[in-house]
């Protein structure tokens, strides 16, 4: 049995600027028979938790066309960078992210902190997103306006015993948000009051 992933065949079936959806028979290691998928290609992205000096993470609210909804949930956004990025040009993304998203920025002494990386939805698609922490955080000196292509409707500080109370009321319900609560609550950078 082979030790590694073999494309037999690709075929693209579409492509635009933000993604490509292609089918190809690839061969697993597990599998010597080839298997047909169709893979949705999309940019890696990045992933912010902005944490406030006094342990408040700042959402935003944002309308999400596919889903026909305006949901709470943390700042993130696409890497436009062309083969794969450097820890540095990820880093440099997600506080670019921070600022055009929630107008918030890190404060003198703040730090980035990397959360790792997850799969949003391995099933059908390569996408892979970068989790951050960047704390504390304050709002930019020089202001803010979001951008129109943003549809973000709202942007403000909720504090963990709120976050808790919006994912047991499904007022949470984006996987980026959801996964990356979990990182914070497992590293101890988040902490749910037992009830």
């Amino acid at each position: 049995m082979k030790n590694s992933w073999e494309t037999v065949s690709t075929q693209t079936d579409f492509r635009n600027d933000h993604l490509e959806v292609v089918t190809e028979e690839i061969r697993s290691p597990a599998q010597e028979k080839p298997k047909r998928w169709t893979v949705v290609r999309r940019k890696q992205a990045v992933i912010i938790a902005p944490m406030t000096a006094d342990g408040k993470l700042i959402l935003i609210r944002q309308e999400r066309i596919p889903v026909r909804a305006a949901i709470w949930e943390v700042p993130g956004g696409q890497i436009d960078e062309k083969g794969e990025p450097t820890a540095e040009s990820i880093a440099e993304v997600a506080l670019r992210e921070l600022r055009e998203e929630t107008g918030f920025e890190l404060s003198e002494g703040g730090t980035l902190i990397s959360l790792g990386d997850y799969f949003t939805s391995p099933g059908f698609t390569d996408e892979r997103g970068y989790f951050f922490l960047a704390r504390p955080v304050r709002e930019c000196a020089a202001g803010h306006a979001h951008e129109e292509s943003e549809s973000i409707l709202d942007c403000r500080a909720f504090s963990a015993e709120e976050l808790r109370r919006m994912i047991e009321n499904n007022e949470i319900r984006d996987a980026n948000t959801l996964g990356i609560c979990v990182r914070l609550l497992a590293r101890g950078f988040l902490s749910f009051e037992q009830r």
